[in-house]
């Protein structure tokens, strides 16, 4: 078979399991990423999450994460829902925490596709990534043609928007590369003007140490009071710099069964989540996203928000 069959049946057989889309990118070195991270870490954007700083080197170079790597497979996975949240006397989660961590049905799927490459083209070594390891989806999304980089640092894909998941195969198969795509934001301003953190402090720079997402699940110490007021509802995650965004309004409801929340999700109001117990919070979120807050930390943002929480002397 030729690069271009290979390529075709890796993309058929991610369709069939349930992938937004495909693309492809040579496995090399990330030129304009490199001076753009080391300045975003220099400025210490990266807030607590000191694992940014971990594996400089390999973040720019997937050889070094997969020896003889030829090309970096990238998959998108829907996670828009079919019904949101009600908005009413309710606390926010991000929409991607909805239901099952994306991180294990993810995984799975990546195992099957990789484990298919194997049975259908012949020994091809490579391994899976999701979010977990020291690899820069967006810029390899972005280089494989699945859409550009947002002013809010999110990929945005035409006709789709942004609420999917970003995964990659890295393997040692050389395959037909894509190219990437126009960046169509224009001069659209709305995820700059509706960030209430002003976390987004330029074009296309984000300040994750001043992002609810940050605050709201890293940050593992008090939140700062001068947040006070500015969180909203959101006790995990924030959706505020996609739901404005207008490519979002291309979003269709996924078909992923284990994205689908817990029934007793939908019908939370502010007075159950003030009330959570350990075991009710272990029960609901048990395969969560959500656990990596921790019970502890959800109730934080809770008390927070709620406008609880007091400055400690």
């Amino acid at each position: 078979m030729t690069k271009d069959q290979h390529t075709y049946l890796i993309k058929q057989k991610a369709q069939e399991l349930g992938f937004m889309y495909c693309g492809v990118s040579k496995a090399e070195f990330l030129e304009e990423e490199a001076p753009r991270l080391e300045r975003w870490l220099n400025q210490n954007m990266h807030g607590q999450m000191r694992y940014m700083e971990n594996h400089f080197d390999k973040r720019l170079d997937p050889r070094l994460l997969v020896d003889g790597a030829k090309s970096v497979v990238s998959l998108l996975l829907n996670y828009f829902p079919e019904e949101k949240q009600q908005e009413e006397d309710n606390y926010k989660i991000s929409k991607y925490a909805y239901g099952t961590d994306y991180h294990f049905v993810i995984k799975d799927k990546l195992k099957e596709l990789l484990h298919f490459i194997n049975d259908e083209i012949g020994e091809v070594g490579g391994r899976c990534f999701v979010d977990s390891a020291p690899v820069m989806d967006k810029a390899w999304a972005k280089k494989s043609g699945l859409g550009w980089v947002g002013k809010n640092s999110n990929l945005i894909t035409p006709q789709v928007g942004s609420f999917y998941f970003i995964a990659e195969l890295i393997i040692d198969l050389e395959l037909t590369y894509d190219g990437p795509i126009k960046d169509y934001c224009g001069s659209c301003t709305r995820c700059l003007d509706a960030c209430p953190t002003d976390a987004i402090i330029a074009p296309y720079v984000v300040d994750g140490s001043k992002c609810i997402s940050y605050f709201t699940i890293e940050l593992k110490d008090q939140l700062p009071q001068e947040m006070n007021g500015k969180f909203g509802n959101w006790v995990f995650g924030c959706d505020i710099c996609q739901d404005v965004c207008p490519w979002n309004r291309f979003s269709k409801p996924h078909q992923e069964a284990a994205f689908a929340p817990h029934p007793d999700l939908q019908h939370l109001k502010k007075a159950d989540w003030q009330e959570l117990t350990h075991e009710v919070f272990s029960q609901l979120f048990r395969k969560s996203a959500i656990k990596r807050a921790g019970y502890n930390g959800l109730l934080r943002n809770i008390k927070f928000v709620q406008g609880t929480t007091k400055e400690e002397n």
